[in-house]
């Protein structure tokens, strides 16, 4: 069982994992759900994945999962600069996926599924 929550924009999270799963969803850009991790890790979660996971550039997807744990308290210093350095790699890559094709927004979207699956194995460990 996963110890914390899901952060996600991808829609086919949701769908994989169900309605029981510890995940948020946010209809929002790539950009605002690390800003919404950054939320989180200010009021004491803890990233548990690396908000700039896989070879996938942000402005090549407009999807990301991140898992954060559900803790308050004092923040995490390395969470927080690690999110910090994501937003900042972000805002330096120009978007394209918004001129993709709709095959190309599904990939896009197993891609983020394949990465966080990958994740959520070695989390149930």
């Amino acid at each position: 069982m996963l110890r914390g929550t899901i952060l996600t924009n991808n829609p086919l999270v949701v769908e994989k994992l169900g309605p029981d799963a510890p995940v948020v969803y946010l209809q929002c850009s790539y950009q605002a759900l690390l800003e919404a991790a950054r939320d989180r890790i200010h009021q004491g979660a803890r990233l548990l994945t690396h908000p700039l996971s896989g070879s996938v550039k942000p402005g090549e997807t407009p999807y990301k999962s991140i898992i954060l744990t559900n803790g308050k308290g004092d923040v995490d210093r390395q969470s927080l600069q690690l999110i910090e350095n994501a937003i900042q790699a972000c805002a330096k890559f120009q978007q394209r996926c918004d001129r993709y094709r709709p095959a190309v927004d599904l990939d896009c979207r197993l891609i983020d599924w394949t990465l966080l699956e990958g994740a959520l194995a070695s989390a149930n460990q």
